[in-house]
């Protein structure tokens, strides 16, 4: 028999195939479901496993609902912020990630981002889009030039690691901020600071590349956002969390910032749509892994683990031990 699994979310083609040819599953393909609905299925079909997104919280309750028959749950994202790890760990169910996989494309939408909001993409295409018709003088809807510019970078991780890359191609100087430093080849040069406010006033441009959790929780605010030199350009593809969004506006507004290049949110997929109103900032949906090369390797990395398990074997990401 064929291990029994419950997908909370429509899947590439490719993964539902592979989950099809690999496991007992009602809907392949995935299909969105909420955590009553994820927890009916699996008592239902007395699933093995779960394979979900950051869209299913699986908080203390929901965990401590889950049949015991369910051996692992494998989240299809590299941030674990919506499990709760310390009721999984007190549970004893494996839960998994899918890191580096989708460090490059995740990098490639910030870098977009950074772009857009220096050079007033959202503006620029929206005079396109209405017709254009007057040419711009010499002195008229100006950006700002990235080349060259010093980059600070909250989490040298795998992602910010390759924002990193994508910088140094545009000449720019590199500094960031890690709980410890780098080693000199994971640096390549780049300015180390232990403090994250000591390394705002260095920043041209900021871009967050850290986890969510009780350290970075909006550690964007007022106060470290008056830090930045005046008229510095953010740039967030991390979490919602890490930024107090009220602050993050009012920087914006009052010219603090000059631009925002913003992928996450607070309120997802119901954001804020203040944010919708200001000239200033870039928008994306939360799309950083978003392309048929990262979706398919994030789906294939949580299958991996799902096996791994229910054969006996270690996780290939655990998020605990």
């Amino acid at each position: 028999m064929k291990p029994r699994l419950i997908v909370s979310r429509q899947m590439p083609s490719a993964v539902g195939n592979r989950i099809a040819a690999e496991f007992d599953c009602p809907v392949p393909g995935g299909e969105d479901i909420d955590a009553e609905t994820m927890l009916r299925l699996v008592t239902q079909t007395r699933a093995d496993a779960l394979l979900f997104t950051s869209h299913l919280k699986l908080n203390a309750d929901v965990i401590a609902a889950l049949p015991a028959h369910v051996k692992i749950a494998a989240t299809c994202s590299v941030g674990f912020d919506h499990v709760d790890l310390a009721a999984a760990r007190a549970r004893g169910l494996p839960v998994t990630n899918t890191p580096e996989v989708l460090n490059e494309c995740t990098a490639d939408l910030a870098f977009m981002l950074l772009l857009n909001a220096c050079r007033r993409g959202h503006e620029y295409e929206a005079v396109m889009r209405n017709g254009w018709r007057k040419g711009m003088g010499m002195g008229e809807m100006l950006g700002i030039r990235a080349w060259g510019k010093t980059l600070g970078i909250l989490g040298l991780g795998g992602i910010g690691r390759a924002m990193a890359a994508r910088a140094r191609g545009f000449g720019m100087k590199i500094v960031y901020c890690n709980r410890t430093r780098l080693p000199p080849e994971l640096e390549l040069g780049a300015q180390w600071f232990a403090r994250f406010e000591d390394m705002l006033p260095h920043c041209d441009f900021l871009s967050l590349h850290a986890p969510s959790g009780p350290e970075t929780m909006a550690i964007i605010n007022a106060q470290t956002l008056s830090l930045l030199p005046k008229g510095a350009v953010f740039v967030n593809a991390a979490r919602g969390a890490l930024v107090d969004e009220n602050a993050l506006i009012e920087a914006l507004k009052s010219g603090q910032l000059a631009a925002a290049g913003l992928d996450v949110f607070h309120n997802e997929p119901s954001y804020d749509l203040r944010f919708a109103e200001l000239p200033n900032v870039f928008l994306t949906p939360h799309m950083g892994s978003a392309t048929h090369e990262t979706r398919r390797a994030m789906g294939f990395r949580a299958i991996d683990n799902i096996q791994a398990v229910l054969a006996g074997k270690p996780a290939i990401d655990p998020l605990w031990s």
